[in-house]
């Protein structure tokens, strides 16, 4: 088989360096101006941020509030006795703009309870439930219009459907449609404009903002349940993070033993349950009517069950199966040495994140700075949703000078746009602004994710270029781990701030630009679901595809600079391209440990999840006991087994994130030290025994002691 390319055609190999004993410490600033762009993003950033808290509230979003913008329930306003919130048209909520604007485009009243039964306007008007109908209208409504122009001013809901109160607002009941339907044995109501409606239309859309009381009742449950098993909860992760850390160090012992026992079993199951069960089909249906007949003469058939009645499928089967069989068998016999090369470079890996123990705690310092970024993207998010004030217009019958106009509904009866127009009506319009800033919320919402974006992935690429130099100095460390720096990975923080917040800025820029457009393609895809336009799907898919490729594409390219940023201390495009080079020339061994350790943290995240999945469920399924009654009796036992499947994933990735950096890092470190020395006294290699081994090389100096 082909070697990995030398003939320059990826970039000529590292000369030579007697002075480079592993990551270089006198080393200068990188690409500055990245670093300058980040620090004034972050200052517009926090600008934007301030900004919003001035302007937003988020009691909207915790507390309701009416159409004109007044709390409900709170002390000292005059909705203090009416902390709930009725909408006049509840189906309006549920209009994915609320999800932007937090606030339903609809008339919404401070009630002291919600409605209780089903009453339309039309037949409250005459009757004695008007005064019962009349506290679900606008304050100060008196009962001086007819029925057409009262509804036509939405000074009072059509209709009043049985609510039930959840989050201080006002949703129709689960099964409030039954008892609507057999009022008056009507399926219609009058809604006083001259037309009837169907009342199960109505029924229909006010369930979409229904499903929300039968949540109610099971988050109480969630709740009480984790009350009384967190504590179980936390002894599972705790189990969870003792088996990951058991993990990696029994790979330095079984990393061979898996990888191989896990080709023998694919060679197997390829040969015994493939091609063996084909040829026993195919002994099976011989003699069999009709099992003779061929493929090109059967045709088509869309009940692909029938193929398998034919000895010519079974036949095809055994061929292919054969080949794939051959194609592996060549794999291995010709990549054994890269395989061992791979299995040598795991168990180092294992041996690295022992001397360097401190490393399997990054991952906390990765999750408080996200976790960081999370929530000031949230509440920043929070704050300029909650920007919107309430916005009044001018409403009139007639043609009017000033329709449409704003205008403030307490000084409105007493304003000249009143006396020009005396027919107009002040209303509530819609939860926006016409403002400078308000104008503006649109594009701060889009700088507030972008900036997300650019300071996770900024926290990620930190993470990374921190234990690439922690583990860069292990390897590169002659007589290990008497050579090793005393706080390795310190050290490799401390360089990384103060020498390459540029590059790993420009490297998260990168990144974030791609994500913001793949968000972007994502609402446009949302937006074309219901377009017929063929055409437009089909390139919104390939777009789609084609930058989520690009993603993948830089995540790689990134990952692998700040190795070498890490190592050298050259700026981002001429790490990028060293590393992409480097691996380019080495591509084979690149895709076959790429393979094997993917298929060792597989295996390692299913044993972990699944052994504390299957403990958790026996647990609190009450099947095993630690000690007598020990499992605490709950509502729904897979709330805490769920919580901690996710949980002990999450311990696991975080663990084998390191362990992968520290893989990878090695593996470039390796291929460096392939190509600057040759085990001359002058110019030692600096992998380990087992490599040196697996490859016949030797430093010269130790051969001859």
């Amino acid at each position: 088989m082909v070697d990995e390319r030398k003939d320059g055609s990826y970039g000529t190999p590292q000369k030579y360096d007697p002075a480079f004993r592993g990551p270089i410490y006198n080393r200068g600033c990188t690409d500055i101006i990245c670093c300058v762009f980040l620090f004034l993003a972050i200052v517009g950033y926090v600008a934007v941020g301030i900004i919003a808290w001035t302007h937003g509230d988020p009691r909207k979003v915790i507390y309701p509030t009416d159409s004109r913008g007044q709390f409900c329930g709170q002390k000292g306003t005059k909705n203090e006795n009416k902390p709930f919130l009725f909408y006049f048209n509840i189906v309006k909520c549920a209009s994915p703009l609320v999800l932007l604007e937090f606030q339903c485009p609809t008339p919404q009243i401070c009630v002291e309870k919600c409605p209780s039964r089903y009453l339309t306007y039309l037949n409250a008007h005459a009757s004695e439930d008007f005064e019962y109908y009349k506290q679900y209208c606008l304050p100060g409504f008196q009962k001086n219009k007819g029925v057409a122009e009262v509804l036509r001013d939405g000074d009072c809901p059509a209709v009043l459907i049985p609510s039930k109160p959840f989050a201080q607002r006002c949703f129709p009941a689960v099964h409030a449609h039954k008892g609507i339907l057999m009022v008056g044995n009507e399926t219609t109501y009058e809604d006083g404009l001259g037309s009837r409606k169907n009342i199960t239309e109505l029924v229909e859309g006010a369930k979409k903002a229904s499903g929300i009381l039968e949540a109610r009742q099971l988050a109480m449950r969630i709740f009480e349940d984790y009350t009384v098993s967190w504590y179980w909860i936390i002894i599972g992760l705790i189990i969870a993070m003792v088996l990951s850390l058991l993990f990696i160090i029994l790979l330095r012992f079984l990393a061979g033993i898996m990888v191989w026992v896990m080709i023998v079993m694919v060679i197997l199951v390829l040969g015994y349950a493939g091609i063996l069960h084909c040829y026993m089909e195919y002994a099976r249906l011989r003699g069999e009517a009709g099992s003779d007949v061929s493929l090109v003469d059967l045709g088509f058939q869309t009940d692909f069950r029938v193929y398998l009645h034919l000895r010519q499928t079974w036949v095809a089967f055994m061929i292919i199966l054969s080949i794939v069989e051959v194609i592996i068998i060549l794999l291995l016999i010709f990549l054994r040495k890269r395989i061992l090369i791979a299995i040598a470079l795991i168990k180092e890996a294992s041996r690295a994140v022992g001397y360097v123990m401190c490393s399997l705690l990054y991952p906390l310092v990765t999750f408080f700075l996200l976790c960081l970024c999370i929530a000031y993207w949230a509440s920043t998010a929070i704050f300029l949703s909650t920007s919107n004030e309430a916005v009044y217009k001018i409403f009139n019958e007639t043609s009017c000078p000033v329709a449409g106009k704003t205008c403030n509904p307490e000084t409105f009866p007493s304003s000249n746009e009143s006396r020009l127009c005396p027919g107009a009506h002040c209303q509530f319009a819609f939860y926006g602004g016409e403002s400078t800033y308000h104008r503006a919320l649109l594009g701060l919402q889009i700088f507030n994710v972008f900036m997300f974006f650019w300071l996770a992935n900024f926290v990620l690429a930190l993470g990374q270029v921190t234990l690439a130099g922690a583990f860069a100095s292990y390897y590169w460390a002659m007589n290990k781990p008497d050579d090793l720096p005393a706080f390795p990975l310190f050290s490799a923080f401390g360089r990384a701030l103060r020498y390459h917040t540029g590059s790993l800025a420009f490297g998260s820029l990168l990144l974030a630009i791609v994500q913001v457009i793949r968000v972007i393609l994502e609402y446009l895809d949302q937006r074309l679901k219901a377009a017929e336009n063929k055409f437009a799907k089909f390139l919104m898919s390939c777009l789609k595809c084609c930058f989520w490729c690009l993603e993948k594409f830089i995540k790689f390219l990134n990952r692998n600079a700040y190795i070498m940023i890490a190592i050298y201390g050259t700026n981002f495009c001429t790490s990028a391209r060293n590393a992409f080079f480097l691996l380019m020339r080495n591509i084979i061994r690149v895709a076959v440990l790429d393979k094997v350790t993917d298929f060792l943290f597989l295996l390692g995240k299913l044993l972990i999840v699944g052994s504390v999945g299957i403990l958790a469920f026996f647990f609190f399924t009450h099947r095993i006991r630690i000690v007598q009654d020990t499992a605490p009796s709950l509502n729904y036992y897979w709330v805490p087994v769920v919580t901690v499947v996710i949980g002990s994933y999450l311990i696991a990735h975080g663990f084998f994130s390191v362990y992968g950096m520290c893989v990878d890092t090695l593996f470039l470190c390796f291929l460096e030290d392939l190509e600057r020395n040759d085990g001359t006294p002058e110019r030692p290699y600096f992998m380990s025994l087992t490599l040196k081994k697996i490859l016949n090389k030797t430093n010269k100096r130790q051969a001859e002691a």
